[in-house]
């Protein structure tokens, strides 16, 4: 039986990553300290790889693709494809950033004022490339944790992933600049892509596990409308295609359904129950294929 070895994110993108996984259809089950996490698909073993080193395994051929950051596929310089960007991350679904911070009281106010200066990071191949193309000199060290604790003492400033800015703000840290965004992506060996087989695996995943972001955020709309109120309720509906309107039984009407952001519903549907939308129905998304 053909087989695809796919490299699901351990640590901080874990839990995120099983449940958009499950969304897409994929139930996933870690058994105690295993590095070999059950899937309920007899085509795919799961292995637990951390996101800093998945590229290189892929690159390699040892996973055939993987979910990490587009971070340190750059970071390790990784000839891999990327199949699709897919914008979740540990806390939100908004790309993430990797800035440049220092103490609230430095007098540095700017990258140009880098020059000389010393940096701590665990992405130091990224951040050198981005001081030299700025043709600024600087001492970049490899961080093994805790890096928002080296400002000032031990280091000018640091380079550090930020998804809300909480834990620089806790630290008395101020942003000076930004070195790259970043999201989740899904990750192939160009091996595994050249094999027809394990190709249109891995893009069906890709294709799943990108209409699970897409749904994250949007519920769906069901209601009935009377025939003169359709004009009405179709001119309040924002949509992502155009909204599906069939006939009801006897004439007595239409019923309407469409897809839109969550939060919009909660002060449209009132407005739709004015203009004469009845028996109206909000239901979750677990996927949007566009």
């Amino acid at each position: 039986m053909n087989q695809l070895v796919f490299g699901i994110p351990k640590g901080s993108l874990q839990e995120s990553s099983v449940q958009m996984l499950l969304r897409a259809g994929y139930r996933v089950q870690a058994r105690g300290r295993s590095y070999y996490p059950a899937i309920d698909d007899d085509e795919i073993q799961a292995r637990l790889i951390r996101p800093q080193d998945m590229s290189r395994f892929v690159e390699k051929g040892t996973i055939d693709a993987g979910l990490t950051g587009a971070d340190w596929v750059a970071e390790n310089e990784s000839d891999v494809v990327t199949v699709v960007e897919l914008a979740y991350a540990k806390q939100q679904f908004v790309p993430i950033q990797w800035v440049i911070a220092v103490a609230e009281d430095s007098p540095i106010e700017g990258v140009d004022d880098l020059q000389g200066k010393s940096i701590s990071t665990e992405l130091v191949n990224v951040t050198g490339k981005f001081l030299r193309e700025r043709g600024i000199e600087a001492e970049v060290e490899f961080s093994h944790g805790a890096t928002e604790t080296k400002v000032p003492d031990l280091v000018d400033a640091i380079v550090e992933l930020t998804e809300t800015g909480e834990s620089l703000r806790a630290n008395r840290l101020r942003v000076i600049g930004t070195v790259m965004e970043s999201t989740t992506v899904l990750i192939a060996s160009r091996e595994a892509w050249d094999d027809p087989w394990k190709r249109t695996k891995i893009e069906n995943l890709g294709m799943l596990l990108q209409g699970a972001v897409v749904g994250q955020n949007k519920v769906g709309l069901k209601m009935n409308v009377p025939k003169d109120g359709l004009k009405q309720v179709l001119s309040l509906l924002p949509a992502l295609r155009n909204p599906t309107v069939n006939d009801l039984a006897d004439e007595a009407g239409y019923a309407v359904e469409t897809v839109l952001d969550e939060p919009v519903a909660r002060d449209l549907i009132p407005k739709l129950k004015r203009a004469g939308a009845e028996g109206i129905i909000e239901y979750p998304l677990n996927k949007v294929i566009l």
